[in-house]
């Protein structure tokens, strides 16, 4: 059994252990006694060294804990020393999600469903199929009150039978090690906590999103939260010199200049369209009739909304038919004049279809996907 230091002293970062056992070449290291926290209730392992050597990994192995080390290590004693910035993170993430949690079910009878601490951010996914802007700032606001209160987070460790007056029933038996923010909340957990809300730090909702009937709320504390809002000050900075305006009028201007770029791409399209049209029927009068009276072109590139455009016009003119070409991806389009005798659907369809293809269409305009290295094989049945 492994003596978890974390459990009383989430603070302990440097520790005396004895090595007990050793596996994978010297890779694997159990102790008698560790302050290392393993991956486990959603909150990541620590890091740091043994030995001077560098802790890859700390998992959880029922009653023991196993540390998974750079180098090999020899039974004895050694000294631990725990990252502590990263732990105090950890700390500041983990109590912070329960003040969120906390204050979810106090203010709105919102339940957490699960949670997850990441590198950057960190979630919890909530009994709710949504939460309004007007919910969002009153439980920021409400949690930024608890924190400024500086309350008491303890460590207590109870017999799961008593009415332990939990915010989420626990399933398991026994002692059970609980979490309480004074006045607030009583959580079993076994992670690593600070010792009041004032060390949670600012608690700020990042986004909301909607996930199998959840809403999945993404925060950030503390350190996390003073990097994210320099973060944001300085692309709203960025922008507002790129923009040349302040930081409040942004959005409107932002709007107005998505607004303004729709309105251009319509007349772009509409232009675009005008000028193949124009461009279909020059070439229909420019393409000379072959034996069979019948105006024949092979168009090769890119196959768009211009090529479709072009094609359309230029069978317009009357006996013609359009062939167009793409090499990336290999794609054909044909397109036939009624009086041409082409079925531009059926003709395409079989020799598309020969080649292991797919098509559709009518008979005046078709298009199809073509495998590739069957392409010539395909233009040369519809030339």
């Amino acid at each position: 059994m492994t003596e978890r230091l974390y459990y009383t002293d989430s603070y302990l970062h440097q520790f005396q252990a004895q090595v007990t056992e050793v596996s994978d070449d010297g890779r694997k290291i159990y102790l008698d006694r560790t302050a290392f926290y393993p991956s486990s209730g959603g909150q990541p392992f620590d890091v740091g060294t043994l030995g001077g050597v560098t802790v890859l990994d700390v998992v959880d192995e029922d009653d023991r804990v196993v540390h998974l080390v750079e180098k090999p290590l020899a039974p004895g004693d050694v000294t631990g020393e725990v990252d502590w910035t990263r732990r105090f993170d950890h700390m500041q993430q983990h109590t912070g999600q329960h003040l969120l949690s906390a204050v979810l079910e106090e203010l709105f009878h919102i339940s957490t469903v699960s949670f997850h601490m990441g590198s950057a951010v960190s979630t919890i996914d909530v009994s709710a199929t949504s939460l309004s802007p007007s919910q969002t700032e009153r439980i920021e606001e409400r949690c930024a009150e608890i924190v400024a209160e500086a309350r008491p987070v303890l460590i207590t460790f109870e017999d799961a039978s008593a009415d332990l007056g939990l915010r989420k029933a626990s399933e398991r038996t026994g002692t059970l090690r609980i979490v309480s923010i004074q006045g607030l909340d009583r959580s079993a957990c076994g992670g690593t906590h600070v010792r009041t809300t004032a060390e949670i730090g600012p608690l700020a909702i990042r986004k909301l999103e909607k996930i199998r009937g959840t809403t999945r709320v993404e925060f950030v504390c503390g350190m996390r939260a003073v990097r994210a809002a320099r973060s944001d000050f300085r692309l709203l900075s960025d922008l507002a010199r790129t923009l040349s305006t302040p930081f409040e009028e942004i959005p409107a201007l932002v709007s107005a200049q998505i607004e303004k770029t729709k309105a251009l791409e319509k007349t772009g399209q509409r232009l675009s369209a005008e000028l193949a049209k124009r461009e279909g029927a020059e070439l229909h009068a420019a393409t000379a009739p072959g034996p069979d009276g019948i105006r024949r072109v092979t168009h090769r590139g890119a196959i768009d909304d211009a090529v479709r455009t072009r094609a359309q016009a230029f069978i317009a003119g009357g006996k013609a038919v359009f062939l167009a070409v793409s090499d990336d991806p290999p794609a054909v389009l044909l397109a036939a004049s009624a009086d041409s005798g082409v079925h531009a659907g059926n003709r395409l369809k079989e020799a598309v279809s020969a080649a292991g293809g797919r098509c559709g269409g009518n008979q005046t305009v078709a298009q199809g996907s073509v495998p590739a290295g069957a392409l010539k094989t395909v233009v040369e049945a519809l030339s």
